[in-house]
């Protein structure tokens, strides 16, 4: 083979846009556009309203307002993207711009994982030893989950790019998705891609596959401190505090699973099923976070409804 060229190793992709007449497409972009401006209003109405009640500076809204920032910055990274190639048909997106979105759409996921983590701990705490949740979740060790969170996603996500910056594109440039991500982009590489699987699939396994198994293990030890009540409705009164975070979780873990089969076993699937699951990861959490957890706090409502 010879050596590839220039335009081969620093190739531009051709991102995925959803098949049908130009019409159909024009109510996609719609679509998109709407469910955006949502994901911006709502996580930006809960990361106002906590920041001016000052009755939920607490653990769980400071955790609550990590995850809205996220959210916003996931989707920002991605959906402008989107709707420009809906709106002036620009398809193509650079080798850089992709690499710096892949980094951005995985690094974002891993803290928002860690982050649910945290949320996690934080209702273990005050629900199994209520008397030292004040001393072990103050503002301050909330803070400092934050920064190990946005530590932690970007050690373990940024060797994604550097290990397939060297590798020469010398094929398909079309992408699967609307946007970049790292096995949809290795899976154009013509060349050896073994460290990449084995490191990506290493890096989900030990933050997301971790992250969901100390979730669940953590609810464990919650249902056995709940059964251990007497009366059914203090065990519903206690549980109750749960409902909001475990919705979270699995709008969240949900469409990552979801995603994740479809890339490993179904590259026999219709384009269309790529393309809508991975708008689904991107958009459903940023879009359904505020509304579970503005229906769950009734603070949040009072404070969002004296803004309006």
């Amino acid at each position: 083979m010879p050596f590839p060229n220039g335009s081969e190793l620093r190739p531009s992709f051709v991102l995925a846009a959803l098949p049908g007449p130009e019409g159909a497409q024009a109510w996609v972009a719609a679509l998109l556009c709407g469910a955006y401006v949502v994901a911006l209003a709502g996580n930006g109405a809960v990361l106002l309203a906590v920041r001016l009640e000052p009755g939920l500076h607490t653990p769980m809204y400071l955790f609550l307002c990590m995850l809205a920032a996220i959210d916003l910055a996931l989707s920002t990274s991605t959906v402008p993207r989107v709707l420009s190639f809906y709106w002036f048909g620009t398809r193509e997106i650079g080798f850089g711009a992709c690499l710096l979105q892949m980094f951005l759409i995985h690094a974002l996921s891993a803290v928002e994982s860690t982050v649910l983590l945290a949320m996690a701990l934080d209702r273990y705490v005050a629900i199994c030893h209520p008397l030292r949740h004040a001393a072990v979740l103050t503002n301050a060790a909330t803070a400092r989950i934050g920064l190990a969170a946005v530590a932690r996603g970007v050690l373990f996500f940024l060797p994604l790019p550097l290990l397939l910056l060297p590798l020469p594109f010398c094929g398909s440039r079309a992408l699967s998705h609307s946007f970049c991500l790292h096995q949809d982009v290795m899976n154009l590489a013509c060349a050896n891609t073994t460290p990449s699987v084995v490191y990506g699939l290493t890096a989900i396994l030990l933050v997301m596959g971790l992250d969901a198994l100390l979730i669940c293990l953590s609810y464990i030890l919650i249902l056995k401190a709940v059964l251990r009540l007497a009366a059914w409705k203090e065990r519903l009164k206690v549980f109750s505090t749960c409902i909001a975070h475990i919705c979270v979780v699995l709008v969240f873990y949900v469409p990552l699973i979801g995603l994740s089969v479809v890339h490993r076993f179904g590259r026999d699937l219709a384009p269309l099923v790529h393309i809508i699951m991975g708008n689904i990861y991107i958009l459903v959490p940023a879009v359904l976070n505020p509304i579970i957890y503005g229906v769950r706090t009734k603070q949040i409502q009072r404070r969002i409804l004296s803004l309006i």
